[in-house]
């Protein structure tokens, strides 16, 4: 089949199987180098939002009835291509979001990876059979599609969140409406690129560019739509509930997090660092799984405060394309004012600036700073309390395990929680009493595996776990089936 090539920034809304123009544009800065505007793209208008709703609601039930051998090829062929072209789609997500050329290549490859998987499970959608507790009857218990999912999804995984989202969602017979982040807009547009070309029924994905307040808003509102797979803030999560509640539409909502990585008395010193850099300080902090509360026991606090430190110093910071780029800059204007919003509060509070706290002026101007680490914080403070989505990580000293077990579990939030440790006892205490979805020991908070499941506690998740076979108590409904024969 022919390949579309380079749809152009001001027609990039994919609705009913055509690309379109919308009523305004935005710019797509590089935050790397802020000279640099990567295209105009579209914003779509309520009307084409209404649009986009209809043409999903009627091309669904055509795309469910799809044999699954076609299903299957579509999702193997899209992640096929993504995983092909991981470093040229790579390179455009690094040079939109600002994450270093390696994050964004790892991205698309694990983006790749979710529609291969979910390839596979199209074809082992297995019913159940039960004997009835009634004479001669038979019961069937089957699956199937929701309907119409609109999938609202941000800026800093744009394509893998999307995509763990969107290959279920086509896998068990749904259509797809996807409003991305409108500060990633190219990377959207190029995942659409490849959907587009597998010939899907007309309407069965639609992406729709825009505002929360025009697009969001229109699509969590309408009584067409059927599920809305969410990620994002708190605030705005909550606004998504109160939206669907009144049409009973389900919603999955992924929110916030203030995790806690523990460094046990006796954690390997070089694997708590290199634990606590990967998952502070990549993606410049801008994870919902980064390691934001580092909880260190007293007898190890000195030792590991000064490895840390010294690594912090080591790391590279400067354009997501260049070479050796540990960290590059936050994504954007709005999110570098914030993050220093909430270094000036940690200081008010009391915290002691081990490292980092400063804007740099580096080679190209870009939204960048350094890798910041206080000490001497205490658990209930702001800063530790709420996310704060900076390259930016807070000390917080503790005596024993079970203060630091209690420390990690006193928050609003409960999506990742972690420990180092060389002990299987304190790990067992760990996993059993951590107050959170997921659990790491001795492994970053940030970085999950695509065939299990991901979801938090608390103010963190709402709704059905994502991926791996979980995702099929969202995207799919049961159906129990009872016959008697003639």
């Amino acid at each position: 089949m022919t390949q579309l090539q380079n749809v152009q920034p001001e027609t990039s809304l994919y609705i009913a199987g055509e690309w379109q123009s919308g009523i305004s544009t935005v710019a797509n800065i590089n935050p790397s180098d802020i000279s640099e505007n990567i295209g105009d793209y579209a914003q779509a208008s309520e009307a084409q939002v209404q649009q986009a709703i209809a043409a999903a609601k009627h091309a669904q039930p055509e795309w469910e009835k799809t044999p699954i051998e076609r299903k299957q090829a579509v999702l193997q062929a899209i992640g096929n291509e993504l995983i092909a072209r991981c470093d040229e789609l790579g390179t455009l997500l690094a040079t939109e979001e600002g994450k270093p050329f390696a994050e964004g290549r790892g991205e698309i490859y694990r983006a790749g990876q979710f529609f291969q998987y979910f390839a596979a499970e199209v074809l082992r959608q297995i019913g159940d059979n039960a004997e009835s507790v009634r004479p001669g009857v038979s019961v069937e218990v089957t699956r199937e599609a929701v309907g119409v999912i609109a999938i609202i999804s941000p800026w800093n995984f744009p394509t893998a969140t999307a995509a763990w989202k969107i290959a279920p969602a086509l896998a068990f017979g749904n259509s797809v409406i996807w409003k991305p982040a409108n500060l990633t807009p190219a990377s959207a547009v190029a995942l659409t690129e490849i959907i587009h070309r597998q010939g899907l029924p007309a309407g069965t994905f639609n992406l729709v560019l825009g505002s929360g307040s025009q697009v969001g808003n229109t699509l969590i509102n309408s009584k067409d739509i059927n599920g809305v797979s969410f990620t994002g803030s708190v605030d705005t999560g909550r606004k998504v509930a109160a939206a669907t509640a009144p049409n009973f539409v389900r919603c999955q909502l992924e929110m916030g997090s203030k995790n806690a990585l523990v460094i046990a008395d006796d954690a390997d010193i070089q694997t708590a660092v290199e634990a606590t850099i990967a998952g502070a300080f990549s993606g410049a902090g801008q994870k919902c799984t980064a390691s934001s509360r580092l909880v260190v026991m007293d007898s190890i606090h000195d030792a590991y405060v000064e490895a840390l430190i010294k690594r912090i110093g080591a790391l590279k910071v400067g354009h997501a394309l260049e070479d050796g780029v540990f960290m590059g800059p936050v994504v954007d204007g709005n999110q570098l004012e914030s993050n220093f919003a909430w270094i000036d509060k940690a200081r008010q509070s009391g915290a002691e600036l081990a490292c980092g706290g400063e804007r740099l002026s580096l080679r190209h101007e870009g939204y960048y700073m350094s890798p910041t680490l206080f000490l001497n914080t205490q658990n209930s403070w702001e800063v530790n309390q709420e996310e704060v989505f900076a390259p930016m990580a807070c000390v917080i000293r503790v005596a024993n395990l079970e203060e630091a077990i209690a420390t990690t579990n006193d928050t609003r939030f409960g999506l990742t929680g972690g420990i180092i440790t060389q002990s299987l006892r304190t790990s067992a205490m760990f996993k059993q009493q951590a107050q959170t979805g997921c659990v790491m020991v001795n492994l970053p908070t940030a970085g999950t595996d695509y065939h299990v499941p991901f979801g938090g506690r608390k103010e963190s998740s709402f709704g059905p776990r994502e991926q791996g076979q979980y995702a099929k108590e969202f995207y799919t409904v049961v159906k129990t089936a009872y016959q008697r024969p003639y």
